[in-house]
């Protein structure tokens, strides 16, 4: 029992710092799901032990009161918390729950949950009067100055036709920064030299909460409005009505809300969206799922710190908790040494994790990781899992330093650091680490694209000593892998053929696969535009390459030193004398003469026909260029359905073109 007291004692004190930290000074130290799994297992304690229960525990309250820099708002109708559900079976049990009180048929209205700063705007007779945090649900902070300054949020309601703005409206929504104007913002800031953010939700937290609002003008604000509080002079019956009203009263409502009158259809959409989320232009942590009717709400009630009319769905956690049970080394295809973490396994985002990324031994001393620390870790998307921060509070003094080796783990030869980088590299050019991770990114669909030869074929060819360096891929003959285990007659024709057809691959991919350090598929695009063969890219110098567009110095010189080694020089002829394309293709040069040549186009949205890689490759081959965020050297936004809203206004305010797909066609084509 005393071992049970100390961890909760622990926890409610963790929890109590992270509350103030997210509630009162809006600078969170850890994730929403960080948060929710400390929280989960205090309560689980709780539950198991209530006689260890007391009135100041945090699952008791929620929130904290505001900090004084700000004058203090009440809310006319209380901003609360929402339960959690993590899986279908609790939104199930969530359903049951409330038709214990409702036994009747009903309307589920469901919407994204937006990751941002919850505020109150209160309009009287259309006028913005006040805007207001939601700081403990029942007070905030007057925050209308800053909130003024947001674009998307009307100082005045329009009138749109015989719609006239109502007497009173407190309009409840979440301001939020898009993913892409947060990236360009932190790219500006650290330029010129100035801190970065850590993510969109505290830039917009703390943008809001600046005593200047110049301050806060100066910074890509937007909001989506979720609901109303009060109102008077309206006629507003459901949670659906209310959002439609305030879409035609030109508030900024998400398009990505949905009507259903079952929870099998919610479920449904709510698993279509968890596949999809990366769409979206801001960060969403959930879905939220309500009670269409407001007198069915007012029926259902609030319990303790909730409504019971309201749940919201998580997604799942693209952040775990677990221990590091040790940190180990791995070596790059370019010689750099890699340290990562070796994990207690942990499910994240559907996944089982083992090991997760620690980036550079810069980053591994910054951040303070030990081995045996308890950990935050990352997992956005296919991204390999990263460890994010140690949780200090958690440590017991048993944990241990790890030191930066001396020597490569895969060759034991003396490593460098180049003095103006954080890699440490191994310089032996025959260190078979790096070989296998170069074969395996040549033979890559990034690279030569080769069918059927991939890591463990890299990895055997290599100990075998069949492969030594690229070219001898192109000198496997079928007398060396027959006698292998698992090469039949069949299967060595079919990846002979492969490697043979790869000989004709366009310039740009043997560019690419050759790994000069800088040199991605896109950079190696670039070259392959401006030079109609690798004789002529390699006796390019410094200067010549850094006036190509896209391409900086430390790019060019990296080019520069890889074709003045002469170990890649013969690595080349030996390519050449195999058989390898060493020229640009026909189709390439016809590109930069293109009907699209010197246009930049970004898509937003589902194409009819095209994915988005098909049509960034068919734009590529007539000539254009495609980027990933808009800005005044963006000539087309190429549209689909459902497209990003962001993109699609800020293609609007820059004065972008819009085109979609048979326009676009329509421009190869006449």
């Amino acid at each position: 029992m005393a071992e049970v007291e100390k961890r909760i004692e622990a926890l409610r004190r963790v929890i109590r710092y992270h509350a103030y930290l997210y509630h009162v000074l809006d600078s969170p130290e850890i994730s929403d799901a960080e948060y929710d799994a400390l929280m989960r297992e205090l309560e689980e304690l709780e539950r198991a032990h209530p006689e260890l229960l007391t009135p100041d525990s945090p699952t008791q309250r929620v929130g904290a009161p505001p900090v004084e820099a700000f004058g203090e708002v009440e809310h006319r109708v209380p901003m609360l918390s929402l339960d959690n559900a993590f899986d279908e079976e609790e939104l199930r049990a969530w359903e049951k729950r409330i038709r214990r009180l409702l036994d009747e048929k009903f309307e589920y209205v469901l919407e994204p949950k937006v990751d941002g700063l919850a505020i109150s705007l209160a309009y009287e007779e259309g006028v913005l009067v006040q805007g207001s945090t939601r700081g403990d649900g029942f007070r905030g902070e007057d925050v209308t100055l800053n909130l003024r300054t947001v674009p998307s949020i009307p100082l005045r309601i329009p009138v749109h036709g015989d719609l006239e703005p109502p007497r009173l409206l407190e309009v409840r929504g979440e301001v939020y920064m898009p993913l892409d104007l947060f990236q360009e913002m932190n790219r500006r800031r650290e330029k010129e030299g100035e801190k970065t953010f850590a993510n969109p939700r505290n830039a917009a937290a703390g943008s809001v909460r600046q005593l200047d609002s110049s301050i806060t003008a100066s910074r890509p604000l937007s909001i989506w409005v979720y609901g109303v509080g009060r109102f008077e002079g309206a006629q507003l019956t459901t949670q659906w009505q209310a959002l439609e009203y305030l879409r035609a009263l030109g508030f900024k409502v998400s398009p990505d809300i949905s009507l259903h009158d079952n929870l099998d259809d919610v479920i449904a959409e709510i698993n279509q969206w968890v596949e999809k989320r990366e769409s979206w232009n801001y960060e969403a942590d959930g879905m939220v799922v309500k009670v269409n009717s407001f007198e069915r709400q007012e029926r259902l009630g609030v319990v303790g710190r909730a409504p019971r009319w309201a749940i919201a769905y998580k997604f799942p956690a693209e952040e775990g908790v677990t221990r590091v049970l040790d940190i180990r080394v791995n070596v790059g295809r370019t010689g750099t040494l890699n340290p990562y973490a070796v994990l207690e396994p942990v499910q994240v985002g559907g996944v089982t994790i083992s090991k997760a990324t620690l980036h550079n031994f810069d980053d591994l001393r910054r951040k303070d990781i030990r081995v045996g620390d308890t950990v935050v870790i990352k997992r956005a998307g296919d991204v390999i899992p990263q460890v994010v921060r140690p949780l200090e509070e958690l440590r017991t003094g048993e944990e241990r330093f790890f030191e930066a080796p001396g020597r490569c783990p895969a060759c034991g030869e003396p490593v460098e650091r180049s003095p103006d980088e954080v890699a440490v590299y191994c310089l032996n050019p025959s260190c078979p680490a790096q070989l296998v991770r170069n074969v395996e990114y040549f033979a890559s669909q990034a690279a030569m694209d080769i069918d059927g030869f991939g890591s463990r074929q890299a990895q055997k060819f290599v100990e075998l000593g069949l492969i030594k360096d690229l070219a001898d891929l192109y000198y496997l003959k079928p007398d060396d892998l027959l006698p292998l285990e698992g090469y039949a007659e069949k299967s060595v024709e079919n990846l002979l053929a492969s490697i043979e057809a790869s000989k004709k691959q366009p310039l740009w991919r043997l560019v690419t696969g050759l790994g000069i350090k800088h040199v991605g598929s896109t950079v190696a695009q670039f070259l392959t535009r401006h030079y109609a063969s690798l004789k002529e890219l390699m006796a390019a110098g410094q200067a010549e390459l850094e006036a190509i567009e896209g391409l900086g110095p430390h790019t060019a010189g990296s080019i520069v030193r890889y074709f003045s080694q002469e170990r890649n020089r013969k690595l080349i002829e030996k390519l050449r004398k195999a058989g390898v394309r060493m020229t640009r293709l026909a189709e390439e040069a016809e590109a930069l003469r293109g009907p699209l040549a010197g246009l930049t186009f970004v898509i937003t949205g589902t194409l009819p026909t095209m994915s988005r890689e098909e049509a960034t490759r068919f734009i590529e081959e007539q000539g254009g260029k495609v980027t990933g965020s808009l800005s005044r050297n963006t000539d087309y936004l190429l549209v689909g359905a459902d497209p990003g809203g962001t993109k699609y206004d800020r293609a609007q305010e820059l004065g972008i073109a819009l085109v979609d797909e048979d326009g676009l066609r329509g421009m190869v084509e006449t």
